[in-house]
């Protein structure tokens, strides 16, 4: 099996063993398939600015996207890079290749390779070959990997909002220390705005915190006014 990527500078394919494949920075590779674009696609590709990378990562469906935003948030993730390797392999009696939807390196330098399906293919028989072969791949390359469907619905509504303030703000950065000193101890949103002179100034504030996990809350439930956010441990 092997292991075929653009190289960042050259933009020219690379094509390696599982062995060698292991130590490449593929967060840092660019696509290797390029995205179909086309009058009447059933599938919404586009463009997702990713805060991790501070680069433009494409997709190829909504599906995608949403998955791109959760791993955007995830404070693990410390690098993403889309369609940017492909496996080739050879089965019994055929030859198959596949490219990966995302890949993902973590802090600690571990790597996950995800697969976004549309739910209802999740227990096709191509599809679960696929993943057969590919989750094989990743455990000789030492990597994870995670065929995956849809969202949870409120989470991904509490972060997707979130996501909306992954921006450095424009104004009021300086209310940022003032607010996470305030948050030191459980409070609910509106009564921790009702502490700022500016209230207007520091919703966005706060909403950009909670992104870059400065401040935490529960995501699993709907995000409110009343929602109780707390100051991070380590909120630097």
């Amino acid at each position: 099996m092997t292991v075929t990527s653009l190289d960042p500078e050259t933009e020219l394919p690379v094509t390696r063993t599982l062995d060698q494949a292991a130590e490449v920075a593929f967060e840092s590779c660019p696509p290797i398939r390029r995205i179909p674009h086309y009058i009447g696609q059933k599938h919404t590709p586009g463009w997702f600015w990713s805060a991790t990378t501070g680069t433009l990562l494409g997709y190829e469906s909504y599906l995608e996207s949403q998955w791109l935003t959760l791993y955007d948030f995830d404070p693990v993730i410390t690098g993403i890079s889309t369609q940017s390797l492909i496996l080739d392999g050879v089965g019994v009696g055929e030859v198959w290749e596949h490219t990966p939807d995302i890949f993902c390196r973590r802090s600690d330098g571990t790597a996950l390779l995800v697969d976004v399906k549309n739910p209802r293919l999740l227990d096709h028989p191509d599809v679960l070959l696929q993943a057969e072969r590919t989750l094989a791949a990743c455990e000789e390359l030492g990597w994870d990997y995670r065929l995956v469907g849809a969202v949870e619905a409120q989470r991904f509504a509490n972060i997707s909002w979130l996501a909306g303030y992954r921006r450095p703000p424009h104004s009021g950065a300086e209310l940022a220390d003032r607010l996470i000193a305030l948050a030191r101890r459980p409070v609910a949103i509106d009564l921790l705005l009702s502490f700022m002179d500016e209230p207007e100034l520091a919703f966005p504030v706060l909403c950009h915190l909670l992104w870059h996990h400065r401040l935490i809350c529960d995501l699993d439930a709907p995000l409110r006014a009343s929602t109780t956010v707390t100051a991070a441990k380590d909120p630097s």
